[in-house]
């Protein structure tokens, strides 16, 4: 089974739109938030789903699936600036 591309481009794109990590990309989320999702419950809908997603690349170390998707596309939040041209 394939990886949907969809939801990949949307773990490299989409922020964290709240808690302590709002506005970094979900691909950035350290791996230790993620698995206090997993312990305590993710949200439901799209970003339970997309969180729980980023819990399983991180855990089990396929975070290069994510490397090609991101290559200066996207840049870190405040660091926008250092990409444009």
């Amino acid at each position: 089974m394939l990886p949907d591309p969809k939801i990949l481009l949307q773990l490299v794109s989409m922020r964290m739109p709240f808690g302590k990590y709002e506005g970094r990309l979900l691909c950035d989320l350290p791996v230790s938030y993620l698995e206090w999702f997993h312990n305590k419950g993710f949200p439901t809908g799209k970003l339970g789903m997309l969180l729980e997603t980023m819990h399983v690349i991180k855990s089990n170390g396929l975070e290069d699936l994510l490397k090609p998707l991101r290559t200066n596309r996207f840049p870190e939040k405040g660091q926008e600036k250092k990409f444009r041209k």
